[in-house]
């Protein structure tokens, strides 16, 4: 299940995509962590999901010219 839709994004505002995808980019950070530490994940497809919601949320922005060079 995806965390976010594509629906649901690109009917976000431009500062609801940037802060959403900081909030993302800290719980994959997170994922990671737990991972490097040894740590088994109780959901291991969370990291995929993560990163795919991610890459949607680029997408959108890069659609609409929203897109700066540092989140590249």
């Amino acid at each position: 299940m995806a965390i976010l839709k594509m629906r649901e994004i690109r009917y976000m505002t431009a500062v609801q995509r940037v802060n959403q995808m900081k909030k993302l980019q800290k719980d994959l950070a997170h994922l990671r962590a737990g991972i490097s530490t040894g740590g088994s994940l109780e959901k291991p497809s969370r990291v995929k999901e993560v990163k795919k919601t991610i890459a949607r949320i680029l997408t959108v922005m890069k659609e609409n010219g929203e897109l700066e060079s540092n989140y590249t």
